[in-house]
């Protein structure tokens, strides 16, 4: 699969043909891309706002294509949603110690893999390179929820 263009999106560069759990090295590769990106951009306040802009509207082509040659519209090999949708979480995140990252990248991981309402029923009902994309970013924002409220909740212990 990683001859043609949108494979080589979808899956990551090959992080989404590793196993077991494709899903979560997927999500590593794209934490650790984040990083390297974030340290090259992270000066220009517009370059990640624009910069997802761009790549939601690849991904959707890519794992659509992708799903679609494989015959499994989110085969567990497409994993360029969780790349994106890691950046997301980590956009808002940042700046934040490792241990901090590393709670929002387990949370992201429990939302993506749990699926809760109405998460699943996006996975479920949009068959396409959309439906790949946007149930990931739902994860992202249940991921996002939780860790404000933690955080909010640690600072009250805290004081």
């Amino acid at each position: 699969m990683l001859i043609h263009p949108a494979a080589i999106v979808a899956q990551g560069v090959g992080s989404g043909l590793l196993h077991p759990a494709s899903g979560t090295w997927g999500t590593l590769v794209g934490w650790l891309v984040f990083v390297f990106l974030n340290q090259s951009l992270g000066a220009y306040v517009w370059a990640w706002p624009l910069l997802l802009a761009v790549t939601f509207p690849v991904g959707v082509w890519a794992c659509h294509v992708t799903g679609k040659e494989l015959g499994v519209h989110d085969d567990s090999s497409i994993v360029f949603d969780e790349m994106w949708a890691i950046w997301l979480v980590l956009l808002f995140v940042m700046p934040a110690p490792l241990w901090q990252q590393a709670i929002a990248f387990g949370l992201f991981r429990l939302f993506d893999i749990w699926k809760p309402y109405p998460i699943r029923l996006v996975d479920e009902k949009w068959t396409n390179g959309l439906g790949v994309m946007l149930d990931d970013v739902m994860a992202a924002f249940y991921a996002l929820l939780v860790f404000a409220v933690g955080k909010q909740a640690y600072i009250w212990m805290a004081s």
